[in-house]
């Protein structure tokens, strides 16, 4: 095993800390992480990171939902509309260049990051909603909206579905990442069938990176019944932006 792929194993350890943790931000670095780390060109590493991402995801789900930390109405509802949306980006993104996809990638990191950082959260109750239910059409809007996003550029979507969740959903922060992981593994799935169409994977690098984070997710799952709810939100919002800069930057000297 080389240096490089014994690197991203390391790495993935943080994929699912973060998944676990926040929610989201684990596709946020399973793409570079298979990308500038193991080497795998970034139509591959997208796909890849759909497999990774979905199945972590449904790992760190299940301490979450004992915790009392998914509302599953509202995930089950938003994770259809994104399956729907992530199977066509899925099979747009085979028309487009890789470099535009991941450019496109950290542009959206962005946008969400800030808007989660603006973002007063609507309720203080550590695992409740604001007591107002989501309207049926604009979870279905959205949940198409964060789909296309997840096939496009092999997104789990975290990092748009917990934004969405508190900003529009007044989901309070562990409520909005418990649910996001419901929604991150159903819209993967639907994602990774659009990709199978034109990509070939390495199956036993994503098996391996899969294996590795699905430690790190139990984990962040445990310490994120222990964080305060704000801390989150904020912790989130700045990973992303972080994140985001530095695939811009890469992208824009390339």
């Amino acid at each position: 095993m080389s240096a490089a792929i014994c690197l991203a194993l390391a790495a993935s350890v943080l994929i699912g800390l973060m998944l676990g943790l926040l929610g989201g931000g684990g596709s946020i670095l399973t793409v570079p992480v298979l990308v500038y780390l193991a080497g795998v060109a970034p139509k591959p590493a997208i796909a890849m990171s759909l497999v990774v991402v979905g199945v972590t995801s449904a790992v760190a789900l299940i301490p979450h939902a004992r915790a009392g930390r998914v509302r599953w109405r509202t995930g089950l509802l938003f994770g259809a509309a994104g399956m729907a949306g992530a199977y066509g980006g899925g099979r747009v993104a085979q028309y487009l260049p890789g470099g535009v996809l991941l450019t496109a990638f950290a542009v959206m990191m962005l946008v969400t990051a800030i808007a989660m950082l603006r973002t007063r959260p609507r309720s203080t109750r550590p695992h409740g909603e604001s007591g107002r239910p989501l309207p049926v059409l604009k979870i279905l809007a959205e949940g198409v909206a964060v789909g296309v996003a997840t096939g496009l550029v092999g997104a789990g979507g975290g990092f748009l579905v917990v934004p969405a969740l508190v900003v529009l959903g007044g989901l309070a922060m562990p409520a909005a990442v418990g649910t996001s992981l419901l929604v991150i593994s159903m819209k993967s799935a639907a994602g990774l069938a659009g990709f199978l169409h034109s990509v070939s994977i390495d199956w036993r690098l994503t098996a391996a990176v899969t294996a590795v984070a699905v430690i790190g997710s139990l984990a962040g799952s445990r310490l994120a019944g222990q964080l305060p709810p704000d801390l989150l939100r904020r912790a989130f919002g700045w990973f992303v932006i972080v994140m985001g800069t530095g695939l811009l930057a890469s992208q824009l000297a390339s």
